[in-house]
């Protein structure tokens, strides 16, 4: 089993000005919670795509700065204390809301195998810049591999699920081939 970094470890993606701070590290809980810095723009490039969790609600709760969070098609602007649940199923994205830094906390609901995707995603892009483009997009292939291996926690908005899912289970396999590899593999859960 991989060696998991401990608890406050921060990972910067260069692309997007997100940081994750990882702050709950414990596999076993419920839920799965991470702080997020965005910085100055944080959010306005990169992967900030309309997505849905089908089978977890995501809480944004802002701790310092705004955030502008999209949600069934609905901007939703968060201030300091403010809360928002995002029900499993519902299209969502977000961006800072303002000038300077916005700090909030992400809760997932249940944990799933939310903790190991942020890790491989957040990982991704700081040991492997290469395998990104100029916005912080991973190749088709890339996505594809971390999508299929967290099965069923994220899909884009707008795509047949049944799409995503075949596209990535045949593309999966072809990242490999490239010598794409997941920073942080799935828990298998018993």
């Amino acid at each position: 089993m991989e060696k998991l970094p401990p608890p406050g470890t921060r990972i910067r993606n260069a692309f997007n000005g997100e940081t994750f701070i990882f702050t709950h590290l414990d596999e076993d809980a419920e839920t799965f919670e991470l702080d997020v810095l965005l910085e100055r723009g944080g959010m306005l490039r990169g992967t900030g795509r309309q997505h849905f969790h089908p089978n977890s609600d995501e809480e944004f709760h802002v701790r310092s700065g705004i955030l502008r969070v999209m949600m069934d098609g609905q901007w939703h602007v968060l201030e300091p204390g403010d809360r928002l649940l995002v029900p499993r199923g519902i299209p969502h994205l977000f961006r800072n809301g303002h000038d300077g830094e916005t700090l909030f906390t992400a809760r997932f609901s249940p944990a799933h195998n939310f903790m190991r995707l942020f890790l491989n995603m957040s990982l991704g892009t700081a040991n492997h810049p290469d395998w990104y483009d100029d916005n912080g997009e991973p190749s088709l292939v890339l996505r594809a591999q971390a999508l299929h291996a967290f099965y069923g926690h994220a899909y884009g908005d707008g795509i047949p699920v049944w799409f995503q899912k075949l596209l990535f289970a045949c593309l999966a396999p072809v990242a490999f081939l490239r010598g794409y590899r997941l920073s942080v593999k799935p828990r298998k859960r018993h």
